[in-house]
């Protein structure tokens, strides 16, 4: 057994705050303070793949603790270069059309008048950076709008393995008038509420900063990068937490220690208004890099409660409620098995927690994060509070193999809490030890609102 100690208010103390709730040159939402997402593929959601089908689960997913659904891209699919039977979602053919196989055009607007009637959020999945080979604007006589070789033939982007899609020129001005254009008739025919933008790092910025300013022309929008770096926020609500996502699989894999966990919060402190959707799996780690109980075993339970409760908001990508054990297909049909819903309860309480804790909220008013800098030799307890004028969490994970023990070594603010997982009074008098198993946690959380 090991001990360890928490010292809350010494000067060891690495405090992280996010007061500010401006985001480059667009003030952000409201709705996304205490907000947590969703992504949908709807081909894999159910063994009819469809928006009415989808749209049933909408109840279910609110009582979650759901507030933000991202759909993964709903559009045709090209022909041309076809990966598999299906194809690609990130090969689009027709920016203003909806993947038949999907349902229709009143299929969606009705998905999206329900997720609103139940008080949610919905964004599409947007490519910009590349289509398909076969997209209608090369019918039309647009292969300028592409990158071409020297022999006048569309590009796939470089550098990469994908042969089934076509780079898009954005030197050329016709084409990002028109690709704004697409994105704002699904704002404005279809009511969605902003966008998660594929490989956003590979598109210039003055585009998307174009862009965004013809949305907000409609209504504001919530716009999330998938990539993370300082620039991105000219633009950009929120970005991946990619290296927070690597640092997790990377400790429990012995290729990092928690030491590292310490420095990226202690990086993360120079840039706190950034913020960033912080997540155990998505689409792209299902498919290509492995599903959460492959690449984070019995640790990933206490690495989704780490990411629900740092600054950020959480992504629950879909299936991981019912143990998703499986890699999805991604260019065939592959439905997820929903039998089991071993995780419903789990999501919800820290979803929830999520949502009615202010001090684990973003912007203004919200918890600042209390992270303990203590560095031992071989250390493995990771721990912090997020604490605002009213509210309390305090979050000890054992991220190793081995057993620890946490001893409370100061004061806290108060002495009795709620225990997330058992829901019973916990009094943290000084002095007090907890016995942590492998890759276990507890959260502690008072709220005074």
């Amino acid at each position: 057994m090991k001990w360890y100690s928490f010292f809350v208010y010494s000067s060891l103390i690495c405090t992280i705050s996010l007061s500010n709730f401006s985001f480059g040159q667009f003030e952000s939402l409201d709705w996304i303070k205490s907000a947590s997402i969703y992504e949908v593929n709807i081909r894999q959601f159910s063994e009819e793949g469809s928006f009415q089908e989808f749209e049933k689960q909408l109840p279910r997913l609110k009582s979650m603790g759901v507030d933000i659904i991202w759909l993964m891209p709903i559009h045709p699919i090209g022909s041309e270069n076809r990966k598999g039977g299906l194809g690609s979602y990130y090969a689009v053919r027709d920016y203003k059309k909806i993947n038949p196989e999907f349902g229709t055009l009143e299929d969606f607007k009705q998905l999206v008048n329900k997720t609103h009637e139940l008080g949610m959020k919905i964004i599409l999945d947007w490519v910009a950076n590349h289509s398909s080979p076969d997209n209608v604007w090369i019918e039309q006589g647009h292969k300028d709008w592409y990158t071409l070789d020297s022999t006048g033939n569309i590009q796939p982007t470089l550098g990469t393995d994908w042969w089934d899609v076509a780079d898009l020129n954005f030197e050329n001005a016709e084409m990002r008038k028109e690709m704004i254009s697409s994105m704002k008739y699904w704002v404005s025919e279809t009511d969605i509420d902003g966008f998660r933008c594929d490989v956003a790092g590979w598109v210039p910025i003055d585009f998307w900063i174009e862009a965004r300013k013809e949305l907000e022309r409609i209504k504001p929008i919530f716009m999330l990068a998938e990539a993370e770096g300082p620039q991105l926020y000219e633009a950009f609500d929120m970005t991946y937490g990619w290296e927070f996502h690597h640092i997790m699989n990377e400790i429990f894999q012995g290729d990092k220690g928690i030491e590292d966990m310490y420095v990226y919060f202690d990086k993360k402190s120079d840039n706190s208004s950034q913020l960033q959707m912080n997540f155990t799996s998505n689409h792209d780690e299902n498919s290509w890099n492995g599903t959460v109980i492959e690449r984070l075993g019995d640790s990933r339970f206490a690495f989704a409660v780490l990411a629900a409760t740092i600054d950020g908001m959480p992504l629950i990508y879909n299936g991981q409620e019912t143990s998703l054990d499986k890699r999805l297909k991604f260019f065939d049909k592959d439905t997820i098995d929903w039998v089991k819903m071993d995780l419903v309860e789990f999501y919800t309480k820290i979803l929830t927690l999520k949502k009615s804790n202010s001090a684990l909220w973003i912007g203004e008013g919200q918890g600042e994060m209390e992270l303990s800098t203590n560095v031992f030799d071989d250390y493995t307890v990771l721990a912090f509070k997020r604490i605002n004028a009213k509210n309390e969490v305090i979050c000890i994970f054992n991220l190793s193999s081995q057993d620890a023990i946490f001893t409370n070594d100061t004061g806290y603010r108060y002495r009795k809490y709620t225990d997330l997982l058992s829901n019973k009074k916990v009094n943290l008098k000084r002095k007090k030890t907890i016995s942590l198993g492998p890759w276990d946690y507890r959260v502690y959380y008072k709220t005074k609102d």
